[in-house]
């Protein structure tokens, strides 16, 4: 009878366990599917918006300051997460709001503090994915404010 024959090289044998699962990253998923939902509903609230015939805000840069300025004013910051019909008319209007007064800025400078302002609400939305948050509610206000100004 013969013994085995031992492995060529000394490659560990035996019965290890399972191979635990590779830590969950799910911060950055979050972060970036956050984004593109704002990103996407900017775009889809920008549409809704330039497409109504509201004549009484004027058009270029002021009219997309004052319809920012619309849609700000009907977003409720407590139905963003809010599922179905509620949270995607918070989602768009804030959407919205974000794109046209970045629209507003590029037309005409004057408008550049209320885009700069509804872009650190979004930033800020994004870092704390709430918008009870401090800084997020200041800077919500700030918006706000710029907004009463026009």
């Amino acid at each position: 009878m013969s013994s085995p024959t031992p492995p060529a090289y000394s490659a560990p044998f035996g019965n290890f366990g399972p191979t635990p699962p590779p830590p969950r990253r799910l911060r950055p998923v979050s972060v970036a599917l956050v984004a593109g939902l704002v990103l996407g509903a900017g775009g889809v609230g920008a549409a809704w918006a330039l497409s109504g015939d509201d004549s009484s805000t004027g058009s270029g840069a002021a009219g997309d300051a004052h319809r920012a300025c619309d849609a700000l004013g009907g977003f409720e910051e407590s139905d963003y997460t809010a599922k179905g019909a509620k949270g995607d008319i918070a989602l768009n209007r804030f959407g919205a709001a974000v794109v046209l007064s970045t629209a507003a800025a590029a037309g005409d400078r004057e408008y550049k503090p209320l885009a700069d302002a509804m872009l650190r609400v979004q930033n800020q939305q994004l870092r704390f994915a709430d918008f009870s948050e401090p800084a997020v509610q200041k800077d919500l206000r700030a918006a706000r404010s710029l907004c009463a100004g026009l």
